[in-house]
């Protein structure tokens, strides 16, 4: 640690490799953490039946980070920016407001008994496992089919988050939210609100360094560790095809058409000593069925081992499948192979993986990612 300025003007700064530069205010006031992180991606595509080779050489992600304390300890905040294309792509511009769509978080957290927090702002639902572990944290090069067709996404509201217990330990979490995802300002009186509530259960405690939230075994869990989730969501009157995320649907008067949308998610991760095995279930349905929402069910589950020498190689299978006729979603199959080695945990690493994908045009991928975050 060091201290910049002079005087009673002296203000503490810790910086370390993967977990940015910290900044506290003398008198305890406020603390400020800075990191950013980006990945660069290679990734090929070769379809089976035409022969044709697609490549694109990109920034995934680039993302700027702050989070820390304001007035006391027990009142957090965070902000996310992500400033890559890829990033900041969302919807039409009309539906962003004719700009980048750059907000990912901004959070304000008030733990106001121990163990029970209040979130007001824009951040992530607590919706299923591999969407909430964050990008930085990921097992393979990127997220599997089904969380890309049924994931929730960020949206702006209320949530209230409790953690129960110490040999067993229980999650809760319930959201209240705008249920049209994050950035977006167009103008919908008609709009509903959307509810998600979530359970997780640790029947063995909880994991070393947070390891139930992180994709593969890199803290080498030194017991077996455990955890359960299930996760309800109902997205009342949303004009998007998948709720927070796909576009918005309007009819030929480019009036804006609705669908109830219900989903559960069901999720669970087992670690031990650098062993990691998941698995997902996803479904989503709607007593109305209107065309053009995406209406089905998917089921992702993927076993990895990491060695001592900070090397990995995990399988992952995916399958989604589209529920009615009226469903945007299409039946696909995804068998992946991946590779990583983690220099520095997730802060420092090379990740590849190849993928066979059965759809209407079968094709097979070939992605290399290197992730740096400081």
């Amino acid at each position: 640690m060091f201290y910049s300025g002079y005087g009673l003007a002296q203000i503490p700064i810790d910086a370390s490799w993967g977990k940015g530069i910290r900044v506290e205010a003398k008198d305890s006031s406020f603390s400020l953490k800075l990191g950013l992180r980006f990945q660069t991606l290679y990734e090929g595509e070769k379809y089976l039946e035409s022969g044709k080779w697609n490549e694109q050489l990109l920034i995934r992600r680039y993302r700027l980070k702050f989070d820390g304390y304001a007035f006391r300890p027990n009142i957090k905040y965070k902000m996310e920016l992500g400033i890559s294309n890829r990033d900041s792509r969302s919807g039409s511009m009309e539906e962003i407001g004719h700009t980048a769509n750059i907000i990912l978080d901004a959070v304000v957290k008030w733990e106001f008994t121990p163990g029970v927090e209040l979130w007001v702002g824009q951040t992530k639902l607590p919706g299923n496992r591999e969407r909430v572990v964050s990008s930085q944290n990921m097992q393979f090069v990127d997220r599997s089919l089904v969380n890309s067709r049924f994931n929730l996404d960020r949206d702006i509201g209320l949530q209230l988050r409790a953690v129960q217990g110490s040999g067993v330990v229980f999650r809760e979490s319930l959201a209240i939210s705008l249920g049209e995802g994050r950035g977006v300002v167009v103008d919908n009186p008609d709009n509903g609100r959307q509810y998600t509530t979530r359970l997780e259960v640790l029947p063995m405690g909880l994991f070393k360094s947070k390891g139930d939230y992180m994709g593969a075994d890199t803290e080498r869990q030194p017991s077996p560790k455990l955890a359960v989730g299930v996760t309800y969501d109902y997205n009342q009157h949303t004009p998007r095809s998948r709720g927070n995320l796909g576009s918005f649907l309007t009819d030929s008067d480019d009036n804006f058409i609705y669908s109830d949308l219900s989903t559960w998610l069901v999720d669970a991760v087992f670690k031990y000593q650098g062993l990691s095995w998941n698995a997902e279930y996803a479904h989503r349905s709607a007593s109305d069925e209107v065309a053009g929402f995406g209406y089905g069910k998917g089921f992702v589950t993927a076993l990895g081992y990491v060695f001592k020498s900070n090397y990995e190689i995990a399988g992952r299978y995916t399958t989604v499948e589209p529920l009615g006729v009226n469903s945007s979603i299409s039946e696909a199959q995804e068998y992946t192979l991946g590779f990583s080695k983690y220099i520095v945990g997730h802060s420092l690493k090379v990740q590849s993986d190849i993928s066979y994908m059965d759809t209407t045009d079968d094709y097979l991928r070939f992605r290399v990612q290197m992730e740096l975050a400081l």
